[in-house]
C-alpha cells in the first residue's frame, strides 16, 4: 500500500536503516490503519504517501532525537491509532513499550496490530486516562522513556508524562511550528515536575514540512501532588498555579 522505499530513504534521513521485514510490517500497518478506519476514526490521513510522511517518519523523530538503549522501556500517551508508539516497536524490537489511551476502541485497534505483527512481547495497551496512570503506583516512576505526538500544549503534556519517567529517564515531546512558544510557555512546569530540558531537535519530514522533538530529562522525582485532575491542569496552568 505505501511505498516502502520511500520510507526507508526518509528513515535513513534519521540515521535508521529499515530491514525489509521490518519495511513490510509498516506496510502490513498502512493496511490495517486504513481498513479500520473506515470501521471506526482512527485518522484523517488516508492518502499512503502521507501516511510515510505524517504517521511513519514522523514517528521515528523519536528515536532520532533521543536514541533508547536496547531493551528501554517506555510509554506512548494518548497513542491513539498507535503513533508514535507502534512505529517504535516496529523499528526496534528490542523496546518495551505500553500504549496508552482513553478511547477503548482505538486501543482495540492498537491490540489487533500489535497481535498481527508479533508485536505481542513487546508491546502492550492500558485503557486509562494519563493522569490517572501518573497517580497509579506500579507506572508512576516505572519508564525510561515517556513519548507522545500531538496530544496537547506541551505545558499539560509534561503533568501528563514526566510522572511516568524514572529519574534519570527521558521525555520526549514531537511537536510542531509551535514547539518554541510552547517550550517557554511550559519552562516553569517542566522544572516543577522534575524535569530539565536536553535539546530540541528540528527535522523536515517532505511535503509535511517542519517537525521539533523537544527532549527533557527527569533530573528529580516529580512530587506527589502531581499530576493534577485533569480539568485543574487545563484551568489551573503550572506557570500560574504555583
Amino acid at each position: 500500500m505505501i511505498d516502502t522505499a520511500l520510507l526507508a530513504q526518509e528513515a535513513r534521513k534519521l540515521g535508521l536503516n529499515l530491514t525489509e521485514e521490518q519495511l513490510n510490517d509498516f506496510d502490513r500497518f498502512a493496511e490495517l490503519l486504513d481498513y479500520w478506519n473506515k470501521q471506526i476514526n482512527l485518522t484523517a490521513i488516508k492518502d499512503p504517501t502521507e501516511m510515510v510522511y505524517k504517521h511513519f517518519a514522523d514517528s521515528l523523530t523519536a528515536l532520532a532525537a533521543a536514541p533508547m538503549p536496547p531493551g528501554a522501556s517506555f510509554v506512548d500517551v494518548g497513542t491513539g491509532g498507535g503513533f508514535p508508539g507502534l512505529p517504535l516497536l516496529i523499528a526496534r524490537r528490542d523496546l518495551h513499550g505500553v500504549l496508552l489511551d482513553s478511547t477503548q476502541k482505538k486501543l482495540l485497534f492498537v491490540d489487533r496490530v500489535l497481535t498481527g505483527l508479533n508485536l505481542t512481547q513487546q508491546g502492550r495497551t492500558l485503557h486509562m486516562r494519563a493522569e490517572e496512570a501518573g497517580r497509579t503506583l506500579n507506572l508512576r516512576n516505572r519508564f525510561d522513556f515517556s513519548v507522545s505526538r500531538a496530544v496537547a500544549n506541551l505545558r499539560e503534556l509534561s503533568e501528563y508524562c514526566l510522572p511516568l519517567t524514572k529519574v534519570g529517564g527521558t521525555f520526549v515531546a514531537l511537536k510542531g511550528s509551535k514547539a518554541k512558544e510552547e517550550l517557554r510557555e511550559a519552562q516553569q512546569a517542566i522544572r516543577l515536575l522534575g524535569g530539565e530540558v536536553a535539546d530540541v531537535q528540528r527535522y523536515f519530514l517532505g511535503e509535511m514540512g517542519e517537525r521539533h522533538v523537544i527532549v527533557i530529562r527527569k533530573t528529580s522525582p516529580t512530587p506527589p501532588k502531581f499530576p493534577r485532575a485533569s480539568a485543574k491542569i487545563a484551568k489551573e496552568p503550572l506557570t500560574t498555579a504555583e
